[in-house]
């Protein structure tokens, strides 16, 4: 297939085998760039009359932490437009495909539909979209747009979503527009007072209330435990610990043995210098405030008054533009992005096919070559969490308000790991 490469885009695309078996596809070959690339279809593609199916592969080979690998459908693009000018703004009528980083995870579902009124283009969101799946297996991702103004999402086959383009709860913003908008020329009255609550102006302090008392003080009851080592440190130098061989005090500075918990601690109640623990101090009250009444002037919440909306319209079913391009336009800090079997249908057997006869063998090979690394990393792992659990237990164990629990709580990680 012949492929429009944008050379303005800084990632280098390469054709590229995938992890463990001899398939090919689309690799994203490096990390911390961004990417893009168009394929201009021969034909557009309606969008408007009977079932249209959306689906492509896409393997995440180096995981992903901050990256998209989604697909955008474009619409018909301006006279003279040429495929080398594609990027992040060029329009489209669906953009599809998982994208995650910091608290996004989903698998977006986006379209762009033309208000008739104003004849402005809005970006709809698929509302609660599933997430993406968290391996480094290749997974599908299908589309299917059905004549009834539905939209299903299946990863895998496996339908994870199904919305009303129609429908408000389905989208944000939802197609079609509310009948009316709050007056933009509405103003709210100067006098107006929308305090539900107020400090009551005839509350006086009490004389007996002290701001000034602490929140915590010492338990004067306390008693420093039996067998408390004041006079050794919660750490000491490791005895098993030598300085290395090519060590130069000159150039590295004196050189001084790493720390380890006191074994002497582990078996007493604590080690160095006791104090007394705080209490919750039963005289503290807090900065005093007035009490809060209901308010003799309050109006409620003040809203403006609602108008007809001059861009409101109605539809019957959308009026998708048609696909003219199919591009990838994306930035991620991940490397081995792999895409492949990009396929636009009208009929969700063809979608079928492709699915059991190009994704499910290699990703029945990749699960298997998976759970065979999984199987034998596992006792590794299993020691690496240990280390992990206890390292976690020593640094809570500093937290001050725990320091009197210290030696027990490592006692008992010792005893569980």
């Amino acid at each position: 297939v012949d492929i429009d490469v944008v050379f303005g885009a800084a990632g280098l695309w390469k054709h590229s085998k995938s992890e463990g078996h001899e398939d090919y596809g689309l690799l994203v070959s490096e990390k911390a760039r961004k990417y893009a690339i168009v394929k201009v279809v021969d034909e557009p593609v309606s969008l408007k009359d009977g079932t249209t199916v959306l689906q492509f592969e896409t393997r995440l080979q180096s995981g992903i932490e901050c990256g998209g690998a989604y697909i955008k459908f474009l619409r018909p693009q301006e006279a003279g437009w040429k495929p080398e000018e594609f990027d992040n703004e060029s329009p489209y009528s669906i953009m599809f495909g998982p994208d995650k980083c910091g608290t996004t995870n989903k698998v977006h579902f986006i379209f762009k539909h033309k208000n008739p009124k104003n004849r402005e283009y809005v970006e709809h969101h698929l509302k609660y979209p599933p997430s993406v799946p968290s391996d480094k297996l290749t997974h599908v991702y299908t589309a299917t747009l059905k004549r009834d103004k539905e939209v299903k999402i299946m990863i895998d086959g496996e339908e994870k979503k199904k919305a009303n383009f129609l429908a408000a709860e389905d989208f944000d913003p939802p197609l079609i527009p509310a009948k009316t908008i709050p007056d933009p020329d509405d103003k709210k009255p100067e006098d107006w007072d929308d305090k539900e609550k107020i400090h009551d102006p005839n509350a006086v302090k009490p004389d007996d209330w002290d701001e000034d008392a602490p929140m915590e003080i010492e338990d004067e009851e306390a008693v420093k435990p039996e067998g408390w080592l004041d006079d050794e440190p919660e750490e000491i130098d490791d005895p098993e610990a030598t300085k290395p061989e090519d060590w130069d005090d000159e150039e590295d500075g004196v050189w001084e043995p790493p720390k380890m918990y006191n074994p002497k601690c582990a078996i007493a109640p604590g080690c160095g210098e006791w104090k007394r623990p705080m209490k919750s101090n039963p005289a503290y009250k807090g900065k005093w405030s007035p009490p809060l009444i209901d308010n003799p002037n309050y109006k409620g919440v003040w809203k403006a008054r609602e108008i007809p909306n001059p861009n409101y319209f109605e539809l019957d079913k959308p009026d998708f533009e048609p696909i003219a391009a199919i591009g990838i336009e994306i930035w991620t800090m991940q490397e081995g992005i792999l895409f492949d079997n990009i396929l636009i249908a009208k009929n969700e057997k063809v979608a079928k096919s492709y699915r059991e006869t190009k994704w499910k063998p290699k990703f029945e090979v990749e699960k298997e070559r998976q759970q065979a690394e999984e199987e034998a990393s596992g006792l590794d792992f299993l020691a690496s969490i240990k280390r992990k659990v206890f390292n976690a237990l020593y640094q809570i164990a500093d937290i001050p308000f725990l320091s009197s629990y210290k030696p027990q709580i490592l006692v008992s990680s010792r005893n569980m790991l």
